[in-house]
């Protein structure tokens, strides 16, 4: 069993797909922030080997760890966890991420657990709302309403949310969510935005124009300007979207909010 001290000491390992950037952009942002060095599979030759072996169904797990169902899933010394949310509020702390540490963490973690409900979530079922197992293409009709829908009703939900977040006493000085310092929250709500922004550059760019999200739109600078969040975005190790991931871009869907 792995000590406390030699934990510490072990490598960070990320198990994730190679292509996407999907839910694995949050841990690898916070990695990427806090200058701290892991191992990607989606970038080590036999990778998509070990993202296979650990969802395989013959994988039971160990004496500690279950099977984790789907990455992205972290190694650290002997512990293998999954789940995007329970990976960051692992990380968090760990990586100076997480405020002053104690019950703090679960403020930052119901931000960024809503982040990713509404803005994650909610725009993955945007292009599969009748079934995962479905194409796109079988289900496109369904998705258009389901878009249409979105945008107008759910989309500004969440982005006023944040913007009221952002506005409150908890957030603390400068442009941050919580406590006056920068969190994992605030790299999830970053991702979740850009690629929203992605799949839906209309409704987006009308939101953002609105005037109605100023604090939601200059957080959003302020994380993309940090200065190793800058120099990752622009590095190889950031992918691109693609239509196979959460944040696709499909011309027939990119509409404006119906009045």
């Amino acid at each position: 069993m792995t000590t406390s001290s030699s934990k510490q000491e072990a490598p960070y390992e990320l198990i994730y797909w190679y292509v996407i950037p999907g839910r694995g952009e949050h841990i690898r942002l916070c990695f990427a922030e806090a200058g701290v060095s892991y191992s990607d599979t989606a970038f080590t030759e036999g990778g998509m080997g070990v993202v296979t072996a650990h969802i395989s169904d013959t994988n039971t797990g160990d004496a500690l760890n279950p099977p984790p169902l789907a990455p992205p899933i972290l190694k650290h010394g002997d512990l293998v966890i999954s789940q995007t949310p329970n990976i960051l509020q692992y990380l968090g702390p760990k990586l100076g991420l997480a405020a002053n540490g104690g019950e703090d963490i679960f403020r930052i973690n119901a931000l960024a657990l809503t982040a990713l409900d509404g803005l994650s979530n909610e725009v993955h079922n945007c292009h599969h709302p009748i079934a995962i197992n479905l194409y796109y293409e079988d289900q496109k009709e369904e998705c258009l309403r389901r878009v249409k829908d979105w945008i107008k009703n759910r989309l500004p939900k969440y982005l006023g949310y944040f913007e009221r977040v952002l506005s409150g006493g908890a957030s603390g000085d400068g442009p941050w969510l919580y406590g006056g310092v920068l969190t994992w929250a605030d790299l999830v709500l970053f991702q979740t935005l850009d690629g929203a922004t992605y799949f839906f550059p209309k409704a987006l760019a009308a939101a953002k124009n609105s005037g109605k999200y100023d604090r939601l739109f200059r957080h959003y600078e302020a994380v993309k300007a940090r200065p190793r969040i800058a120099e990752y975005l622009a590095s190889e190790r950031r992918q691109k979207y693609s239509n196979d991931g959460v944040y696709r871009y499909y011309e027939e869907l990119d509409v404006v909010p119906e009045e």
